[in-house]
């Protein structure tokens, strides 16, 4: 007689009615744990010196072999022909190619002897404050698809931005402005706000973009004759009726986002115009940031608007300046490139140092991708580089870094990262790491499973912590 008899049809369909039952309630016990996270401060995993986030995104793919990453065979190669070609290269990276030396020298800067072209003339006064990373590795060619790897760790969108994924975790210390705020350009990155977006988390930890042009928020201000009071009962009377609505749809969490995204306006309203005003700051401040001369003074305007923004709490504030995608003459491109924000940044390390800021700040200097040592013969030779998803150089300061190190390095053309060799998810690891947070444990149940920035974990680069 058989020991496991095979189930009647009726016990079948009992069994499988139970299992989906249970998976549905699973479901719904996720739901509610994940309602519950709300905006205010929390605690991270583990313990970490860095409580904010200044992340400076450098759009367009930044050239690691003419910043941080000098190649002196490029010298003995340069404008050397040859031919690339394979099943796994891109269009942009095959056929006939060139190589090109860099333009810049580059010199030993600070007690840790760091490399730096000599056009980062300001940053090499606070190069001992920095640690470079040279073995970060990416899997795209492509802006939109690298610009969503870097921002969300995933290529194809959709899911929450770093920046949210540190709002989430840590919240915000300041709950009268939004937990992670972006600094854009006029023209958005390639991949639009899908960069800064909330993905699958709550609304209410998706990225606030501030216009760099004119008001930095529109309807900042109530129209003339509208007083706080007037505002706070037609807040009250919205609010009333969209509780009722919510008490019929539970699990709408959009509209509890909407909700709260109406108080925060009216909070903000209190407090936004002094922070967002740089004339209360002193000459002397706004001449080390270069705000009021060129080209210094766009991007000198967003550095200094993000200290102030994580003096006031903020959690995480990114920066974009772009675009470095340099494919033709990089002298005259990274050149100007560099002239804009070279200033900026070292202003922005040496004031988070004198407030005090910097050991609980983490700053972040990173591109979507590195560049070619080569360049594609495209009606004669203009020297510039092509997209290289496999070597790029990032560097972090501040928040407990391990500053004055240079770790990795690439190959003697600087095409692939040979030692130290991480992905970007490493990088995201660590990151969070930084900040206290565990990746493999900041999760977010969505479309039946628990989802994480790295997507499916990864390594800390624990050569980059102190």
């Amino acid at each position: 007689m058989s020991t496991n008899p095979q189930p009647k049809r009726r016990e079948f369909f009992y069994g499988l009615g139970a299992s989906l039952g249970s998976v549905a309630f699973s479901s719904l016990l996720a739901a509610e744990e994940n309602k519950a996270v709300g905006t205010e401060p929390r605690k991270g995993h583990l313990p970490a010196k860095a409580k904010n986030c200044i992340f400076l995104t450098m759009e367009g793919g930044p050239s690691h072999i003419d910043t941080f990453d000098p190649k002196p065979k490029l010298q003995q190669l340069h404008l050397k022909e040859f031919t690339r070609s394979g099943e796994q290269k891109s269009a942009m990276e095959s056929g006939k190619r060139y190589y090109v030396q860099s333009p810049f020298k580059f010199n030993k800067v600070g007690q840790s002897g760091a490399d730096m072209a000599e056009n980062w003339s300001h940053l090499a006064g606070v190069a001992d404050e920095i640690c470079f990373f040279r073995g970060c590795q990416v899997d795209s060619v492509n802006h939109p698809t690298a610009m969503y790897q870097l921002n969300c760790g995933n290529r194809f969108g959709g899911d929450p931005g770093v920046g949210a994924w540190v709002n989430y975790g840590l919240g915000s210390e300041n709950q009268n402005l939004p937990g992670f705020i972006v600094l854009p350009e006029v023209s958005y990155p390639q991949g639009g706000a899908a960069n800064w977006s909330n993905g699958y988390l709550p609304a209410q930890f998706q990225g606030t973009p501030l216009r760099p042009k004119g008001s930095p928020i529109l309807d900042l201000f109530p129209p003339e004759g509208i007083t706080a009071e007037h505002q706070r009962q037609n807040l009250d009377l919205i609010a009333q009726l969209n509780q009722q609505h919510q008490k019929r749809h539970a699990y709408h969490d959009e509209l509890g986002a909407r909700m709260e995204s109406y108080e925060l306006a009216f909070r903000m309203q209190m407090q936004v115009p002094g922070v967002l005003d740089l004339k209360q700051e002193p000459q002397e401040t706004l001449d080390l940031y270069g705000v009021g001369k060129e080209p210094t003074d766009s991007f000198g305007r967003k550095c200094l608007l993000a200290r102030k923004l994580v003096q006031q709490g903020v959690r995480f504030v990114q920066l974009y300046h772009g675009s470095w995608d340099s494919h033709d003459y990089i002298e005259r491109a990274h050149g100007n490139l560099v002239g804009a924000v070279d200033q900026p940044i070292a202003a922005l390390i040496a004031d988070l140092k004198r407030t005090g800021l910097l050991d609980e700040t983490l700053i972040v200097w990173c591109g979507e991708f590195g560049r070619t040592p080569d360049n594609g013969v495209r009606g004669g030779t203009a020297y510039g580089r092509d997209h290289n998803p496999h070597a790029m150089t990032y560097w972090l300061a501040g928040g407990g870094v391990n500053a004055g190190h240079t770790i990795g390095a690439t190959d003697e053309t600087g095409m692939q990262a040979v030692e130290n060799v991480a992905h970007i998810r490493d990088f995201h690891v660590t990151l969070l790491r930084l900040l206290g947070l565990d990746d493999n444990k900041l999760t977010y149940y969505h479309a039946g499973r628990f989802k994480q920035l790295s997507q499916f974990g990864g390594k800390v680069i624990s050569e980059l912590i102190a």
